[in-house]
C-alpha cells in the first residue's frame, strides 16, 4: 500500500514539477482523496444501490462497513430481503441468509454484481486510473472518472465517483459497462473510521 502511495505522490510531483503540465485545483483534490482512501483502515456507509441487468431494475437498501479490502453489507431493503448479509473478502462476495449463499446474477464478464458494489467503487477511490476529475455544484463536489488507460472510452468498465470537497466523503458513484450504467449508488451516510 506504501508503494502506490509513493507512486501517487512522484506523480503529484512530477506533474507539479513540469512547466508544461499544469495540474487543475480538480486533479489535485482527486490525488489528495485517494491518498485519503489508500490510507484508510475502515468506513462504514448507508447505501441505495440500483443495479440496472437491461430487462430487470432491482433497487436495494444497505448498511455498509468495510475493513481494508473485505466488507460486510446487509440489505435493509426490500423488505422481502432485508437481513440478508453479503461478505467480500479481497475479491470474493457471497450473499448468504441462514448460511446459504444466494446469487444475484453478474451485470459483467468480470462478476460485477449488486453485493460487489461498493467494495468495487471503494477500490475505484483507491487506485482507479482517473480519466478526467471535475468541480461540480459550484466547487462542493469533486467528479472522478476512472477507466482503463489503454481503453477506449465507453467501452468496458468505468467508474464514475462523487465527493464532497469539504469532508472528502464518497457522495455516489455509478459503474458503466460498455457505456450502460449497470450500477447506481448514493451514500446516504458515509463515515470514515
Amino acid at each position: 500500500m506504501h508503494r502506490l502511495w509513493l507512486c501517487v505522490l512522484m506523480i503529484a510531483l512530477l506533474l507539479a514539477g513540469c512547466g508544461r503540465l499544469e495540474v487543475s485545483e480538480a486533479e489535485q483534490l482527486a490525488l489528495e482523496i485517494r491518498g485519503e482512501y489508500l490510507e484508510l483502515e475502515r468506513c462504514s456507509a448507508s447505501l441505495e444501490i440500483t443495479a440496472d441487468y437491461g430487462q430487470r431494475v432491482y433497487q436495494f437498501g444497505m448498511e455498509a462497513q468495510a475493513q481494508g479490502e473485505d466488507a460486510a453489507l446487509t440489505l435493509t431493503a426490500p423488505e422481502t430481503v432485508a437481513g440478508l448479509t453479503a461478505r467480500w473478502a479481497g475479491e470474493v462476495g457471497t450473499l448468504e441468509y441462514d448460511g446459504v449463499a444466494v446469487e444475484t446474477g453478474s451485470l459483467d464478464p468480470e462478476g460485477l454484481d449488486p453485493v460487489s458494489a461498493f467494495p468495487v467503487l471503494l477500490e475505484a477511490a483507491r487506485s482507479g486510473y482517473l480519466t478526467a476529475c471535475a468541480l461540480e455544484e459550484d466547487g462542493a463536489v469533486l467528479r472522478v472518472d476512472c477507466g482503463d488507460p489503454a481503453g477506449t472510452p465507453g467501452q468496458g468498465t468505468e467508474t464514475t465517483l462523487w465527493f464532497d470537497c469539504g469532508t472528502h466523503a464518497l457522495l455516489r458513484g455509478e459503474i458503466r459497462v460498455d457505456g450502460f450504467r449497470v450500477i447506481g449508488c448514493t451514500c446516504l451516510e458515509f463515515t470514515r473510521g
